[in-house]
């Protein structure tokens, strides 16, 4: 795998190869930094990770629950050991579609948790990390869903929701402080496996023109990443050509 390079890049949650996680952490690897891919299929992870170009850099897996404080602490410290983190994205997302009167607790609850409660988590180690040194980029996957609710679909809105608050609040009291954070809205269908596994022919229909590509969005986070402190965003959104808004 070769000798970590001093400078990293931690994408957490990473899954199937063709997917915006494995985007993310094929593209930074190849601007040579060590990718820590976090994800939380051990056997999968591997997988995807053996499967990707990493240029110069490294990929390294790295198993955990995002929605678990103790894995998320233990992550960090391990990532710590070898290298100094100097960009961290949350990309964990999960969405189910139901109706309100449908909603259980415990689908709400879990929404909730992988959406925005693993967002704090993460967000929480990365500047930890980050204010020694007074700079890191912080970079947080929103949807859609992340500025306006439709049903069937409201218990994801309001866990999206949440996740930009917090990202707003984090941009607001630790800017000053050198660490730049962002809330990426993604309004579209990403062109990956899981969009292919369950509604392929929503998938023809777009056509090529109609879907995000990962590595496409995988650059604009690396710009992000490259701002000067002069000029940061904090918020932006990224849509096909074909997308309507």
């Amino acid at each position: 795998m070769g000798k970590p390079h001093p400078r990293s890049a931690v994408v957490v949650g990473v899954g199937p190869v063709h997917g915006l996680g494995a985007g993310l952490a094929g593209y930074f690897a190849r601007q040579g930094l060590t990718v820590f891919a976090v994800g939380r299929t051990p056997d999968r992870l591997r997988a995807t990770v053996s499967s990707l170009d990493a240029g110069p850099g490294t990929i390294l897996p790295l198993f955990g629950d995002a929605t678990s404080e103790t894995d998320i602490r233990y992550l960090f410290q391990q990532v710590a050991e070898r290298t100094e983190p100097e960009l961290v994205v949350y990309n964990v997302d999960r969405n189910e579609r139901a109706p309100l009167l449908d909603t259980g607790l415990e689908l709400f609850e879990d929404l909730w948790r992988q959406n925005c409660l693993g967002g704090f988590l993460v967000a929480r180690e990365a500047i930890r990390h980050f204010l020694p040194r007074q700079r890191g980029t912080l970079i947080v996957t929103g949807a859609t869903a992340s500025l306006r609710a439709r049903p069937p679909f409201t218990a994801f809105a309001a866990a999206k929701a949440g996740l930009r608050a917090l990202a707003q609040g984090l941009a607001r009291e630790y800017g000053p402080q050198g660490i730049h954070v962002v809330h990426a809205v993604i309004d579209g269908v990403i062109d990956g496996d899981r969009a292919r596994a369950q509604f392929p022919d929503f998938v023809a229909a777009k056509g090529p023109e109609g879907l995000l590509d990962p590595v496409a969005i995988a650059g604009t986070y690396w710009a992000l990443h490259q701002q000067p402190r002069s000029a940061w965003t904090h918020e932006l959104d990224l849509r096909p050509c074909l997308e309507s808004f």
